[in-house]
């Protein structure tokens, strides 16, 4: 577990942005981390300051960070535009920390809006896979496409896939192969 600092700061919204998304990119390991808490700052003025202090677990995996800009004819409708873009990133995450803001720049007008999301993707172990049948179902589905050969199968990266462990996932594909040994025998 440890720390990351990501800060930026440029006279240019898009600039600031996407140096920041550079960054993060470098910071972060590649292999993934979870994100256990996070510090947002996000000023604007003469330049745009954005920074994230991050405390990340490099065992775990499914952490991110999504950074969106927009300009709109007011603040409500720059808001907006930016919700539309993160909230799809973060429909089934768990968000750890979040910030949004607005600048109107003086002589133009424009309005911009930043937004900042911090989040951990859910685990597949609480999604709709987690049913033994779903799971049998899908496993069926798959040993058929290989006339029934369990040996093509990566046994490992299935049981992580499923949340669940390798004997299940052993366990189930026995399951399959004596029930469709049963109807072979039926058939004759």
């Amino acid at each position: 577990m440890g720390l990351v600092h990501v800060s930026c700061e440029s006279a240019s919204v898009e600039d600031c942005v996407n140096d920041f998304r550079k960054k993060l990119k470098e910071s972060l390991p590649v292999s993934g981390c979870y994100i256990k808490s996070a510090e947002l700052n996000l000023t604007f003025g003469a330049f745009m300051h954005l920074s994230a202090i991050l405390l990340v677990d490099t065992s775990r995996s499914g952490g991110g960070v999504i950074v969106e800009y927009s300009t709109g004819r007011n603040r409500e409708d720059a808001i907006q535009r930016v919700l539309e873009k993160i909230n799809p990133v973060i429909e089934d995450a768990e968000v750890v920390s979040f910030k949004v803001e607005t600048y109107t720049t003086p002589v133009t007008r424009r309005t911009y809006a930043v937004g900042v999301a911090v989040y951990n993707l859910s685990p597949r172990s609480h999604g709709p896979l987690t049913e033994t049948a779903d799971r049998r179902k899908i496993l069926a589905h798959v040993l058929s496409l290989f006339d029934y050969n369990p040996k093509v199968l990566n046994i490992s990266e299935l049981a992580r896939v499923f949340g669940v462990s390798r004997d299940t996932i052993y366990y189930d594909i026995q399951r399959i192969l004596e029930e469709k040994k049963k109807e072979g025998d039926h058939l004759t």
